[in-house]
């Protein structure tokens, strides 16, 4: 189990009382029905967007500004509730006039603008199953997404059009209407290409909200696996219930919130917790369209009063890379709450957020199918570093072991090994992979949802990641999670990031092969290299330890901000690497 000290919380680390803070109480009182119930779901109708703006202009907050977006060159462009709920509509009967039909599916392929955020909630308002992608997508992911979601509209930018769309138009059959949004002036119309500023203004900004139920699709988001297709998770619109209720335990969120949330809307965190979540807690958001940039980030923390930020493991490790003499520079008295997702935050990231940001940082776990977070760390509760945290209630979780005859064992033995699994009945939950229902049952024994996460369950009920099933590393016997040697090579102060891969032995099996990109002012030689070997031997034991490393500039990452631990292992043996459309950088 991991060694870092437990993080107690005391009443002076809370700048305002949390959301959450009665474990075992609130877990027991809890149901989902109710919180349907609260959130205003009626006679079986709910409706995200509606939820997420319209209630907040229907309850007198229609000035309040709802997302604020900032870019290098241009000044800060605010949207209130009101101007969405007015905006949303106009995008609604955009649709309406193009013949557009409920369930018909939108897809979104911008940079962070605000035409994004309205084409998004419009469309769901509308009744459309939206899908939000990378803008860094190259001409092939997109053309596979939008045939795979058969995709009835594409709003774009000129710019993404001319470059990615344009000429790979007749491959998407589908595809009956472009809306561009002008990135500088107004965008290059053609046969089925529309300019979206110029429909919006001739639109009228009244709409008549359809019925959609809790059961009815709302989302589409794609996730990479092992082969060359993404899977599309189909999400409804009764997730808004979990959206809503994570918001308020696993984010603490307050009405008088200014919350960052750092992902792209391509990736599903950027969706359910850059844009749903907050506004349905009424918080003023901030959207940021710049790349990372240490100094600019620590200048939004500050200027904009940021109270609640949501990141990556990796813009953190980054941050660590930049060093704490530039956090040192800027101030954050409103900084309440960092909490990350995207994959395990390692051990030494949560103590430097405490050392040299004055807030630890709270890492927590869930899939783009959960659609929501399912395993916290929350304010109010200690935090033991490398740890996911404990369910939130309404999650029901547990470690099992798949048995030979297609069935589950559940693990009661705090500490032991298995597959991490939960109980069916979230709203977020999704649905089924898209045009895929086979591959869908496949994920499901009974009442449990099996992630394909392998973990354990400490005797305080906090779950800690071993692995992906198939990162899980099979040497002389030993089951070795490559998490938790990532985490001990990052305890060596040389050490930005660690990626590490099983190769195939003859004796052992398999043994330990670690990638490790440096912090500055430490040079890739021989000697170092022995001196991490000793490092990882001594903390892991010989076992454990990797028998090889080496240094490389940069580890691959997806998107979402996750090492891609496969791609290393591919290309190291020389085997197919699979889908990498969501690869950073990958066009």
């Amino acid at each position: 189990m991991n060694s870092t000290p437990t993080i107690r919380k005391t009443a002076e680390d809370l700048r305002v009382t949390p959301n959450f803070s009665d474990y075992e109480g609130e877990r027991h009182r809890f149901s989902w029905a109710a919180a349907a119930a609260e959130l205003g779901e009626e006679e079986g109708r709910i409706n995200i967007a509606s939820k997420a703006v319209d209630r907040h202009v229907a309850a007198g907050f229609a000035d309040k500004p709802a997302l604020r977006f900032l870019a290098r060159h241009t000044s800060r462009q605010t949207l209130t509730y009101g101007q969405l709920a007015a905006q949303t509509n106009q995008f609604c009967n955009v649709l309406r006039s193009l013949g557009v039909a409920k369930g018909d599916r939108v897809f979104i392929l911008t940079g962070r603008i605000p035409e994004l955020y309205i084409a998004l909630l419009g469309s769901l308002k509308f009744g459309a199953v939206v899908s939000p992608l990378f803008s860094a997508f190259g001409p092939e992911p997109i053309i596979t997404r939008v045939n795979l979601g058969g995709a009835t509209v594409l709003v774009t930018t000129d710019a993404l059009f001319e470059r990615k769309v344009g000429p790979w138009r007749a491959r998407m059959p589908t595809l009956k209407h472009v809306l561009l949004v002008g990135e500088d002036g107004a965008p290059t119309c053609g046969p089925g290409n529309l300019d979206l500023p110029q429909l919006l203004s001739g639109a009228s900004d009244s709409f008549d909200l359809p019925t959609t139920g809790p059961e009815d699709p709302a989302l589409l988001h794609f996730t990479s696996g092992t082969t060359g297709t993404p899977k599309g998770a189909v999400h409804v619109h009764g997730a808004a219930v979990t959206h809503w209720v994570t918001g308020r335990y696993a984010l603490d969120l307050h009405p008088e919130d200014s919350y960052w949330c750092t992902a792209d809307p391509g990736w599903v965190t950027g969706t359910s917790y850059g844009i749903i979540a907050p506004l349905l807690h009424g918080v003023t958001s901030v959207v940021d369209r710049e790349e990372f940039d240490a100094e600019r980030w620590y200048s939004i923390l500050r200027d904009e009063s940021v109270s609640v930020w949501y990141t990556a493991p990796t813009a953190i490790r980054m941050l660590m890379r930049a060093g704490a003499d530039v956090a040192a520079k800027y101030a954050f008295p409103h900084l309440r709450f960092i909490a990350s997702v995207g994959e395990p935050l390692n051990p030494e990231a949560v103590c430097w957020g405490k050392d040299v940001l004055g807030l630890p940082i709270h890492d927590n776990w869930w899939q783009t199918e959960t659609g929501g977070i399912m395993i916290a760390n929350t304010p109010a509760f200690d935090i033991k570093p490398g740890s996911m945290g404990r369910p939130l209630p309404g999650v029901d979780a547990a470690i099992i072991q798949r048995t030979g005859d297609g069935g589950v064992n559940i693990v009661d033995e705090p500490g032991k090994q298995g597959e991490l699994a939960l109980r069916r009945g979230w709203p977020s939950m999704f649905r089924t992979y898209l045009n895929e229902d086979a591959r869908y049952r496949k994920c499901f024994v009974g009442d449990w949802y099996l992630t394909g996460d392998l973990a354990r369950r400490d005797a305080d009920g906090y779950y800690w990641f071993v692995g992906r099933a198939d990162d899980v590393i099979k040497s002389a016997g030993h089951l070795i999670g490559p998490f938790e040697v990532e985490s001990a090579l990052m305890e060596h102060p040389a050490v930005a990031e660690a990626g590490v891969i099983g190769k195939p032995d003859p004796v052992l099996g398999e043994t330990i092969k670690a990638f490790i990109s440096l912090n500055k002012g430490f040079e890739p030689d021989e000697a170092l290299r022995m001196e991490l070997l000793g490092h990882a031997r001594k903390r892991l034991g010989a076992a454990v330890a990797p028998k090889e490393i080496a240094f490389v500039a940069h580890l691959p990452h997806t998107r979402s901000g996750k090492i891609m631990r496969r791609l290393l292992k591919a290309r190291e043996l020389g085997l197919a690497e699979g889908d990498t459309s969501t690869l950073e950088g990958a066009e």
